[in-house]
């Protein structure tokens, strides 16, 4: 297997991708194509005492990078010779099995969507991160990639999620919720009473295990496997989730070093608090994947180390094993909105 990363993307580029292709090179056993400008990525390389190039990593020379400040609608366009744009055309032409990039979210979406394209019959292609809840992890989809749905997009996502839960993350039947702001059918703008009724259809007719609507309290502990979302609000409740996150962690510290007793106590659950970090860490996670999109394209965290960038290459290794593509494009003609009732009737 064969991982394209953008070495240009990101924060910490092109230290954090070079590093962390080359951990994933020697941990997971992938080759990787880094892709970037050439004599920079060989600059980190010696930099880390690394003279060759290991066994299954290889340089795509581009010239050009993709800045945050640039246009995210034509940046890959205008910028051809750009690790982005380069990566994306490797993954289109079969170069590479996915691709991982810590790059400008926008310009990926919009350059994996014309350059990769989505898969045939979907409307659009959706971030789909993991978010830590009480059952293990629940599948949020979406997450900023569509700030405005119609109904169809959610029917799609939902979906999109049912499938990632139960090949990415081994749910039988996973359950999917329509994040809300209470269980009745009637509540919610006119986008969620007006799906409510096709994923319950969808659900009757055994296609996807669709519990109803979810709020945001009930998602965190775990109610559901699958959280769908219009993508602004999506994004709002996984930042919100992101800063009390952060914002426990802190307040956790600082009630244990008030004193020498706390400070003892501290070293006594040291193990949980560790977990409870990790838990909370994107960079465990590693990135979040495009579903929709005929080929695996991860998008890791603009602020990714090289940990963070190593765990990216994971789950696109484990994205390109899953089958996920396969099955949503095997049932795309249930995934519309003039779908038949049942399957007995397709």
């Amino acid at each position: 297997m064969k991982i394209i990363v953008d070495a240009m993307g990101g924060d910490n580029a092109p230290q954090a991708p070079v590093m962390g292709a080359i951990q994933a090179n020697q941990e997971y056993g992938v080759e990787v194509t880094l892709v970037g400008r050439g004599e920079e990525i060989l600059k980190v390389l010696e930099d880390n005492g690394i003279k060759d190039l290991p066994a299954g990593v290889e340089i795509a020379h581009a010239s050009e990078v993709v800045e945050m400040c640039d246009n995210p609608a034509t940046a890959f366009r205008e910028k051809k010779d750009s690790s982005l744009t380069i990566g994306l055309n490797l993954l289109k032409s079969g170069e590479g099995d996915a691709f991982v990039s810590a790059g400008s979210t926008g310009a990926l979406l919009a350059g994996a969507t014309l350059v990769v394209k989505r898969i045939r019959g979907i409307r659009r292609a959706a971030l789909a991160p993991v978010v830590p809840t009480g059952n293990g992890g629940a599948v949020l989809i979406d997450c900023g990639a569509n700030a405005e749905c119609p109904p169809e997009y959610l029917l799609q996502f939902a979906y999109m999620g049912s499938y990632y839960a139960e090949h990415v993350l081994g749910r039988p039947e996973p359950k999917v919720g329509l994040l809300n702001i209470g269980v009745e059918p009637s509540k919610g703008t006119a986008l969620q009473t007006t799906v409510y009724p096709m994923l319950k259809a969808a659900g009757e007719a055994g296609r996807i295990n669709f519990v109803g609507n979810v709020e945001a309290r009930e998602a965190v502990e775990g109610a559901v496997d699958v959280i769908v979302a219009d993508g602004y609000s999506g994004n709002i409740f996984l930042k919100a989730m992101e800063g009390t996150g952060l914002y426990l962690v802190r307040e956790l510290k600082g009630i244990f070093k008030q004193n020498l007793i706390t400070k003892l106590a501290a070293v006594m659950v040291s193990g949980g608090l560790k977990r409870l970090k990790k838990l909370m860490s994107s960079s465990e996670v590693g990135g979040t994947a495009l579903v929709g999109i005929s080929k695996p394209v991860i998008k890791a965290h603009g602020s990714s180390d090289a940990y963070a960038i190593k765990n990216a290459i994971r789950q696109a290794k484990q994205y390109v094993s899953s089958g996920i593509i396969e099955s949503i494009s095997e049932n795309i003609g249930v995934m519309r909105l003039d779908a038949p009732a049942s399957k007995t009737e397709e």
